[in-house]
């Protein structure tokens, strides 16, 4: 598969992101905070010393949240990829699982209370001495979307 190149944006919002996570960053907005403080009685603790940093830090703020979250959106497509493709090469694997951050909160819910009742089962299983491996059912018996079996028996 061919490799487009980032755009600038997005090469950007990454470095941005990079830099402003270090701790030289933090350490250097430390200080000019200080600074800014320290200079309050030159000022004569004004308005306008005090609408200095207001203006800087909720510009800055505000900008930072976009290239921010640019970064993360990027970042979390990429690992829903990698673990997609994950799921899908594993032999025996629910494909049906692929596109699960597309589904309402009520059927994730509903799943997640699957696979608690699949790993109590495999609990019961281990106690009686039996494998808690293989790829059993994700939906209760009842339920008509039942996924295929490829796995061990109940």
């Amino acid at each position: 598969m061919p490799v487009k190149p980032n755009s600038f944006y997005s090469r950007f919002a990454r470095g941005t992101s990079r830099v402003a996570g270090r701790p030289f960053t933090f350490a250097l907005m430390l200080v000019l905070v200080l600074l800014w403080a320290v200079t309050g009685p030159m000022f004569g603790y004004s308005d306008a010393w005090q609408l200095a940093i207001n203006t800087a830090t909720t510009i800055l703020t505000f900008l930072m949240v976009f290239l921010i979250q640019a970064t993360q959106n990027r970042d979390g497509e990429a690992i829903q990829i990698k673990l997609d493709e994950i799921i899908r090469a594993q032999h025996g694997a629910h494909n049906a699982l692929l596109d699960l951050e597309e589904l309402e909160e009520d059927e994730l819910m509903r799943l997640h209370a699957n696979y608690l009742q699949l790993a109590e089962r495999a609990r019961k299983r281990i106690e009686k001495g039996k494998t808690d491996t293989g790829v059993p059912d994700i939906t209760p018996p009842n339920d008509e979307r039942r996924l295929p079996n490829p796995g061990i028996a109940e």
